[in-house]
């Protein structure tokens, strides 16, 4: 997975951390929770407020 791949991270994060709140999260703890995810392989540098925005948004429209 690349910082790009939103649904499959978004998976991820349903799969492996459901007990999470996506409206709570600081963008740098999720930074950090997808960075760490099993099959995230890109640099972290590549991350940006945009991606973890368009992260948080599709998660909290996943949930509902």
């Amino acid at each position: 997975m690349k910082w790009i791949d939103t649904y499959e991270i978004v998976d991820a994060l349903l799969e492996y951390h459901p007990e999470i709140n996506p409206e709570k999260i600081l963008f740098t703890d999720l930074m950090n929770l997808v960075f760490n995810l099993k099959g995230f392989d890109d640099e972290l540098e590549k991350c940006n407020e945009r991606i973890l925005e368009a992260i948080q948004a599709l998660w909290i429209e996943e949930l509902d």
